[in-house]
């Protein structure tokens, strides 16, 4: 940071955002990295570590925290996932879309340095290309959450034109973690089948066997956030979002890595309506772009990532 003033970490309590904090504050300090999120209390607050309650579509008070915390990076990761997008759409284009702008006015206004949004691979659609999907392709995305990600980068993009506003963006593939519950995506799975995995050793999966998609975990998402975050600012060519990859795979190749960890581990296939959403997206990613911008490299393979996963569930529970 360029400045003495705060970070603010709104959606904290998610899963990206409870990860992210924790790095954040590990690398600022924690009286430095403010929490906020709609729950009253959070694991997040309690001395040295500041907590507000936020709901980002109360712009006042967003305005206000800003102000009085002299923020200098906002990192903005409240938002309605894609399955629970389509079952309550409005509330979902109301909370993605009007928090975003939320932001980005109260940004400008307060003269914030940098702000970080997330998008998502959910910008494309079932005409971008299924392999190696490149920076610019085709998005037509087919959910609410996909539509809302879509404008919010061109939304992104304008207001770094227009007011000079450095914000920030990466399209994310699907994100596992141990230390969060799923939040109501389609790539859900892959962290729910983990702790079925250790719990029963069985798993109902929502997908068909073969759905390939693009997936990242954890670690490289967050260590990818900072980097982006880090890098400066006239190395960044794409002001809308940066194609992200780490690794793809299907849910069978995903239980056949855990059925070698516990042989005992049995899978069943229940495909919903989270499988159509699936098939509209890439199976994998090209981000070419963000490797030569900034640098971007993966750490995590797939049995690196199972090992992982394994490990931090047996250990929690």
């Amino acid at each position: 940071m360029n400045r003495t003033g705060k970070i603010l970490v709104i959606g904290a309590c998610g899963q990206i955002g409870s990860e992210l904090t924790h790095a954040l504050r590990e690398r600022y300090g924690s009286a430095q990295v403010i929490a906020g999120d709609r729950l009253s209390a959070a694991s997040h607050a309690g001395p040295g570590n500041p907590y507000v309650q936020l709901d980002v579509l109360d712009k006042a008070l967003l305005s206000q925290i800003v102000a009085h915390e002299d923020i200098s990076q906002i990192y903005h990761l409240a938002a309605v996932l894609s399955a629970t997008g389509e079952k309550e759409p409005q509330l979902a284009w109301q909370i993605n879309m009007q928090g975003l702008l939320n932001v980005l006015d109260v940004a400008v206004a307060a003269g914030v340095e940098k702000v970080f949004w997330p998008s998502s691979i959910a910008v494309f659609g079932p005409d971008s290309p299924k392999e190696n999907c490149p920076q610019q392709a085709v998005t037509e995305p087919t959910t609410v959450y996909g539509i809302s990600k879509c404008a919010g980068e061109y939304w992104c993009n304008y207001y770094h034109k227009k007011f000079g506003l450095d914000v920030r963006s990466l399209r994310f593939p699907g994100l596992i973690s141990y230390l969060a519950a799923p939040g109501g995506g389609t790539t859900d799975y892959a962290v729910d089948i983990f702790h079925k995995a250790v719990e029963t050793a069985e798993y109902v999966c929502y997908l068909e066997a073969n759905t390939l998609l693009p997936m990242m975990y954890m670690s490289d998402a967050i260590r990818a956030t900072m980097e982006l975050m880090d890098a400066n600012a006239e190395n960044l060519t794409v002001r809308t979002s940066y194609n992200l990859a780490g690794l793809s795979f299907t849910p069978a190749e995903i239980a056949q890595a855990i059925a070698k960890r516990i042989p005992e581990f049995r899978i069943a296939y229940a495909p919903d309506f989270r499988q159509q959403i699936a098939e509209s997206w890439p199976g994998s990613i090209d981000d070419h772009m963000a490797r030569e911008d900034w640098g971007w490299k993966p750490e995590f393979d797939l049995e690196d990532m199972v090992d992982e996963m394994l490990r931090g569930i047996k250990i929690t529970v």
